[in-house]
């Protein structure tokens, strides 16, 4: 049976997360306790739509010993996965959680160097694992090499199949991604700033500027999130603001790809776009309450569904 959803992560990590007591800025730091996960957005939403019951398949270059163990971590997780292989190394993302403060401090290596073979044979293992797919996800930095339009690249070979495509990606592969069409985008407040090149002074600012892109770039919805301040998700004809309940933030950490993952989940499921508001928040708030790089499961979803609180923009 072929997956659900398909997800395209060109520069996959291996996340490596460390506790210390307190963080000495050149001084000594004894690590308490080690965590070792697959990283990067594509493999992340792809784990937490396995904790909600989804089938997905995770595609992503990567090269060298580092491979190998994003390979065994995925099947762990009984996530499918595919690798265009390269050479070099798969880059080690470092994440410091300082226990006196509660705060995660990332050290995230470039990436895997690629070149034009490895990306034409990348788009071809990414078209045929298309096939029964309704849903494919996009997200995350390219690798050093890649042209900033790659993305545009696998969004159209994915609407020649017609599969409807997720970008969640920044700067400039953001912006070409942007002219394929993607189904859906999830960027952050700084980067639809950056987008527009000005501040959006205010949710309606917000709204109107996620209408632009969906009326002159042909998206059918946005979500925006705001990390503590919440998120908005806008179509053509419907906008809702949502304010997540209160938690204490341990690590942002995955809490954008859970809400990407949710939204999929909504989308799988026929969910309204109330619904999927509801779902989007409640998703990534219960990652950011979490160390590290662990992630929401359904039940505790569902569980605070209510929480949220909405507003009809």
């Amino acid at each position: 049976m072929n997956p659900s959803v398909v997800t395209v992560t060109m520069n996959p990590a291996v996340d490596k997360t460390v506790n210390v007591e307190k963080i000495e800025l050149a001084g000594l730091n004894r690590i308490k306790d080690v965590r070792i996960d697959a990283g990067g957005k594509g493999i992340n939403v792809a784990k937490v739509l396995a904790g909600f019951g989804v089938r997905s398949a995770a595609l992503a270059v990567a090269g060298g010993y580092q491979s190998s163990l994003l390979r065994d971590k995925l099947e762990q997780a009984g996530i499918a996965c595919s690798f265009e292989e390269a050479e070099g190394e798969t880059r080690v993302n470092l994440k410091v959680v300082d226990e006196s403060t509660r705060q995660t401090t990332e050290f995230n290596e470039q990436g895997i160097q690629v070149n034009a073979g490895i990306l034409e044979r990348f788009t071809t293992r990414f078209a045929d694992a298309l096939d029964g797919t309704a849903y494919a996800v996009i997200g995350g930095s390219l690798p050093p090499g890649a042209p900033a339009g790659y993305y545009r690249t696998l969004i159209d070979a994915a609407r020649k199949r017609k599969v409807s495509v997720i970008l969640d990606a920044d700067g400039p592969a953001f912006a070409e991604g942007l002219e394929a069409q993607p189904y859906a985008i999830k960027p952050n407040l700084h980067e639809l700033e950056l987008y527009f090149g000005h501040r959006l002074e205010d949710d309606k600012a917000l709204v109107s500027a996620a209408r632009e892109l969906i009326r002159n770039k042909g998206v059918t919805l946005v979500l925006v999130s705001m990390g503590g301040d919440g998120s908005i998700l806008i179509s053509a004809t419907e906008a809702y603001r949502a304010r997540p309940f209160p938690i204490q933030p341990l690590s942002t950490v995955g809490a954008g790809d859970s809400m990407v993952a949710a939204m999929v989940y909504s989308l799988l499921g026929g969910r309204t776009l109330e619904e999927m508001a509801r779902i989007t928040s409640a998703a990534g708030t219960i990652t950011a309450s979490k160390p590290g790089t662990q992630v929401c499961g359904i039940e505790e979803v569902e569980a605070k569904l209510g929480l949220v609180e909405l507003t009809v923009m």
